[in-house]
């Protein structure tokens, strides 16, 4: 399946690489401008009435062949992410637990009971500020 995707993302990617082009080395229309996308004539301007070059024809199906390409591809990358790549995955993992399960290693630090009160300074003041807490004092009154 990535494999597919893979190969239709490089048709697209040459595909919009000649769209590029294709709309590049048109020449406009004489009456083709501004003013006639905003007045009477616009599908004209627009769609060329029926009227056109080779070029103009090649555009009309690299667009389609573009817009095709890319709905597909957004099918495909959903199919892909949601369908049985995830549960063939998770039945893996769920297998690899089963076959080796969790041990934990060696110790290699020595057992203490309790750390040093030097060191461990989460005790040295209650989190708490109820009636555990010590009453601080100042040291030296100020002047008056």
């Amino acid at each position: 399946m990535s494999f597919i995707v893979g190969i239709l993302t490089v048709l697209l990617i040459i595909n919009s690489l000649l769209l590029i082009l294709l709309v590049l080395i048109q020449l406009p229309k004489k009456d083709a401008g501004a003013g006639l996308a905003f007045g009477g004539g616009a599908a004209d301007a627009l769609f060329g009435a029926g009227s056109g070059n080779a070029l103009t024809k090649i555009t009309k199906y690299a667009t389609a062949i573009f817009f095709a390409l890319a709905i597909l591809l957004g099918y495909l990358q959903v199919r892909a992410h949601n369908g049985g790549n995830v549960s063939e995955f998770e039945k893996q993992v769920q297998q690899k637990q089963i076959q080796t399960p969790f041990t934990m290693p060696p110790s290699t630090a020595p057992a203490t009971s309790q750390p040093s009160a030097a060191t461990n300074n989460l005790t040295a003041w209650p989190l708490a500020s109820g009636t555990n807490a010590p009453a601080i004092a100042p040291t030296n009154a100020p002047a008056k």
